[in-house]
């Protein structure tokens, strides 16, 4: 899947969210929902913002936070593929990093 496939892909899981829109950012694309900055796409996988309340399920399914070069944003974290594809559970995840976006 093209990385533009895979974004669109996304942001159809995503219909029905507040202004959910992707921007070209760095090489990649950022993910923005209810006018917060709430994810990355990179290297066909979706990060989605987390805090310590959020982050566990992350954590049990294996995922990892998003690094770039030698850097290691610890609030993104690797959406699972199961939750990508189940377009629920994928919302509802999003919508906690709306709300982790919007407390600061």
């Amino acid at each position: 899947m093209t990385t533009s496939s895979f974004v669109e892909f996304i942001l159809d899981q995503l219909d029905g969210l507040p202004d959910v829109v992707s921007k070209r950012m760095f090489g990649g694309h950022g993910l923005y929902a209810g006018g917060v900055f709430i994810g990355i796409f990179a290297d066909g996988l979706l990060y989605l913002k987390t805090d310590t309340t959020t982050r566990q399920p992350y954590i049990e399914a294996g995922m990892g936070p998003f690094q770039f070069q030698e850097k290691t944003l610890k609030n993104y974290y690797q959406v699972p593929v199961d939750v990508l594809e189940d377009t629920d559970t994928l919302k509802s995840w999003a919508q906690q990093s709306i709300k982790v976006a919007q407390a600061g």
